[in-house]
């Protein structure tokens, strides 16, 4: 795939013999968990959480993305790349992963962990450019673990409006949260929302919406 000729946004596949990731170890999760709190220090509205997304959580925004239909799958802020490993896992081949990352650290584990992955360092609330020439099919899903709640709800919207025109129809816009409010509004004439049950074992307890533009 072309790459994008914005300087803030760079991509990274490389090929690897392992077809899968290797299953995380009880180390690699307190390390990313002190990764995500140091992250957090730093920029706590860029970050927007203290620990990584549990395994419960991550399985259960991949399971609203069908393996099936055509297209990549875009991520937004994957972060150490919990829900990234749950997708790899419900049969989406790393090759079609693009992995929208803010964070320089967090993209250089992210091309360590998933190497055959696009990997693209830039803001994901402004995907129309970071992803201008990278993806050049309608993706089959967006995966978004951003800190919405920090940004006003117009930044919102538009992020979800870019996010629907790169995706087939009714392809699906999966955010989490752990607020009681969805991070998007529910009612709308332009799409339609849909939430999971509250994932309790997840670190605080989290929810998710599903957007989904007919």
């Amino acid at each position: 795939m072309p790459l994008p000729h914005r300087s803030r946004a760079k991509a990274v596949a490389v090929s690897s013999p392992l077809p899968h990731p290797q299953p995380q170890k009880k180390r690699d999760i307190l390390e990313d968990e002190a990764r995500f709190l140091r992250s957090w220090f730093e920029r706590p509205l860029v970050t927007g959480a203290v620990t990584p997304s549990g395994r419960m959580l991550a399985r259960t925004m991949a399971s609203y993305v069908d393996p099936r239909l055509s297209g990549p799958v875009i991520e937004l802020g994957p972060g150490t790349g919990p829900v990234t490993d749950a997708l790899v896992r419900r049969g989406i081949a790393q090759e079609r992963l693009v992995l929208v990352e803010y964070n320089p650290d967090f993209c250089k584990l992210l091309r360590r962990r998933f190497p055959k992955a696009t990997v693209l360092q830039g803001d994901a609330y402004d995907i129309r450019a970071t992803l201008e020439g990278v993806v050049a099919e309608p993706a089959c899903a967006t995966i978004s673990s951003l800190p919405l709640f920090t940004k006003p709800l117009e930044q919102r919207l538009d992020l979800l409006s870019a996010a629907h025109d790169l995706m087939h129809p009714d392809a699906p816009f999966v955010q989490f949260t752990y607020a009681v409010v969805p991070p998007i509004p529910a009612k709308s004439t332009t799409y339609t929302a849909s939430r999971s049950n509250k994932v309790w074992l997840n670190l605080p307890p989290a929810r998710v919406w599903v957007y989904r533009r007919p």
